[in-house]
């Protein structure tokens, strides 16, 4: 096997706080180190992941902090030298950061988006917070979080020479399952965002409201203080990825909402979805195409749209209808979608990108002479 020097630049992976990033990228890259490659991640000190870090000194990988752009030049050597340079989405200062890559780096350079819908709906709107379209056709592979037709027109409208579908994924070490006394009938994880919350109110606070006998949890961050929030539903503010699976375990159900932008692109899984499943813990989703090549509604995943959908779900179903739907979900995440797999796909685009470019490069000296 090939061993890599990778360098990732990357949102973060020292903070989980606020973000599935870090989460994201400290799976997949325990992974890619355990295939045998030498991974350096740098990270932009923030003061918001500053005072939230829960992983300081990885064991899988290198971590750098870095403080501006200028920063960034202590590493030109390394960025110049390494076989593969991938830049994250939503990276602060984005933009000129991908510049900086594609201008110093020697080996390949690939974009991984772990928000491709956000990202081509801000490209849509001139909005170019940390990518601009003519930045993509000069990285040699885009990985995104979303697969299907986006795959396409990432390659025929923004002209990416290689767009490949990287879903999120779980490592199945963190993320197992644990027995413990049901605290909740329905929980929700995630970071309060706009998009979400009208979902977020329907099935699972308006629920809340018409069945004050059952329990409910919202965890995350960032939600407004103007919420009503019912008397039945625990708010947590924070769940570091350590406590996850104990969480998961307290709930019978636990909801996953997807924003707007990946309800209508598609194929486009969140990272709390492999989590949950690998846990075990039954889960209830709203609808979106391409779910179905995921997780199998009925069997492995429940599909719901009213708080009648989800009232029916918590007093309907028997407890051995309950842990089967987990079991069925867990055995198949842990079978497709593991880092292990993500490693491994992931591995395969950059080798494929640093065989393209060895292929094309006499024949561009045949042209410059």
């Amino acid at each position: 096997m090939t061993k890599l020097r990778i360098i990732v630049l990357g949102l973060s992976l020292s903070s989980s706080w606020g973000n599935g990033h870090a989460t994201t990228f400290r799976a997949l890259l325990r992974a890619f180190a355990a295939r045998g490659h030498d991974v350096l991640f740098l990270e932009r000190d923030v003061p918001w992941y500053a005072s939230h870090r829960d992983l300081r000194d990885p064991d899988f990988c290198r971590l750098e902090l870095y403080s501006s752009l200028e920063d960034l030049e202590r590493y030109r050597g390394a960025i110049k030298h390494a076989d593969a340079v991938i830049v994250g989405s939503y990276v602060p200062d984005g933009v000129d950061v991908g510049r900086y890559v594609q201008r110093v780096a020697n080996g390949v350079i690939a974009f991984y988006d772990i928000d491709t819908p956000v990202t081509l709906a801000k490209l849509e709107r001139g909005d170019y917070e940390y990518l601009t379209p003519n930045l993509i056709p000069d990285y040699d592979v885009y990985f995104s979080f979303t697969g299907g037709p986006t795959l396409n027109l990432l390659m025929e409208r923004y002209g990416s020479p290689a767009a490949r579908a990287l879903y999120c994924s779980v490592d199945p070490e963190a993320y197992h399952v644990v027995d413990r006394e049901k605290r909740w009938d329905l929980s929700y994880l995630g970071t309060y965002s706009p998009d979400r919350q009208p979902t977020l109110e329907r099935l699972l606070i308006e629920p809340a409201r018409q069945a004050p006998h059952l329990r409910f949890a919202v965890a995350g961050p960032q939600y407004p203080t103007g919420i009503e929030w019912p008397e039945n539903v625990e708010r947590i503010d924070h769940v570091p990825p350590n406590d996850h699976p104990d969480f998961y375990a307290q709930s019978r159900y636990t909801l996953n909402v997807t924003r707007t932008d990946m309800i209508r692109a598609g194929y486009s899984p969140s990272v709390r979805l492999f989590e949950a499943a690998a846990c075990g813990t039954p889960i209830i989703s709203d609808l979106w195409k391409g779910i179905e090549t995921i997780l199998e509604p009925d069997r492995e995943i429940l599909l719901a749209q009213t708080p009648d959908d989800i009232l029916n779900v918590l007093s309907a179903w028997s407890e051995g209808q309950r842990r089967a739907l987990g079991a069925h979900a867990r055995c198949r995440i842990l079978g497709e979608h593991t880092s292990a797999h993500r490693a491994a796909s992931m591995e395969q685009g950059l080798l494929e990108a640093i065989q393209h470019r060895r292929r094309e490069q006499p024949l561009a000296l045949v042209v410059e002479s």
